[in-house]
């Protein structure tokens, strides 16, 4: 009875988003965005598509999601919202950062993403342009993955800074104090395979179309290099989602050691009551700012 209810509500839920799509103006972009799939299916197999094309999402992706970060190093306006201020990127940690960054995207994840194409074939998951899930479903299915993802991340996390372990595997992301958007996968090999498995937990559940892929990538790599930034920017969009960490959250994780240990939502945090110092030093900072004013 239970599930016949919960069907109903999914269907009644996915028919008015149904109706409010179709009352939404057609996308202009979606006319040549179609032309490009098309194109990349007639040109490239798709082995090309799943191992290479993969690499190169991730690549640009997570370069180009690094510059603003970068940028803002350079911008004496941008100061002022740099959480630890005491503690300014050097040219020599990024340099050190970017050439381990390198060895992990092709030593380490380049041969997990050759898998991709075996993957789909196994599963028999769809390139096609027809089969293309709608922009809604999309996003549905990337917040499920990202549900899945901090679920994994918290508990795995968290056994990391296990006074045993910890100095083995995760040390080494913690060795900035004052994290930097390129440091989202700075990480020991073992980590980078840890933690990561939870990336892929939601893909072997949910995918349903190599977009979802592509999709999935691009979100959580926003969301990791946002909030390793070091900068909280007013006005971020990222944080209108209710429950997300954001850089303030994950920040304190690194300059503390101890606590915040969920990627990308805080209701793991608080259940276990991980996050009582980071909450405790934020109505602490909250009295200093009242008094400054």
């Amino acid at each position: 009875m239970a599930t016949n209810e919960s069907v109903s509500i999914f269907s009644s839920a996915s028919l008015a988003v149904e109706y409010v799509d179709s009352l939404l103006p057609e996308n202009p972009l979606q006319e040549p965005f179609k032309n490009a799939w098309n194109y990349m299916l007639d040109n490239y197999t798709k082995f090309q598509i799943a191992t290479w094309g993969s690499l190169i999402v991730h690549e640009v992706l997570y370069f180009l999601f690094c510059l603003p970060g970068f940028l803002f190093q350079f911008i004496p306006y941008m100061k002022k919202y740099k959480i630890q201020k005491d503690k300014p990127e050097t040219w020599e940690n990024q340099w050190k950062c970017f050439k381990v960054l390198l060895f992990n995207h092709f030593f380490i994840q380049l041969p997990l993403i050759c898998g991709t194409y075996y993957f789909t074939e196994y599963f028999n998951i769809p390139y096609d342009w027809e089969r293309m899930p709608r922009w809604y479903l999309l996003l549905a299915k990337c917040f499920g993955c990202a549900v899945i993802e901090d679920t994994w991340h918290y508990f795995l996390h968290r056994l990391l800074h296990h006074k045993r372990i910890y100095k083995y595997i995760h040390k080494v992301h913690h060795e900035f104090q004052a994290p930097f958007g390129m440091e989202a996968e700075y990480a020991h090999p073992l980590e980078t395979l840890i933690l990561g498995t939870g990336f892929f937990i939601g893909i072997m559940l949910l995918c349903d179309h190599v977009i979802l892929l592509w999709a999935w990538v691009t979100i959580r790599l926003i969301e990791t290099i946002d909030v390793h930034s070091g900068y909280d920017i007013p006005l971020n969009p990222l944080n209108l989602i209710p429950f997300y960490a954001g850089s303030r959250h994950h920040d304190f994780h690194h300059m503390n050691f101890i606590g915040n240990y969920a990627s990308t939502f805080t209701w793991w945090d608080r259940i276990f009551g991980t996050d009582s110092q980071f909450v405790a030093y934020n109505e602490k900072m909250k009295k200093i700012e009242k008094k400054t004013e």
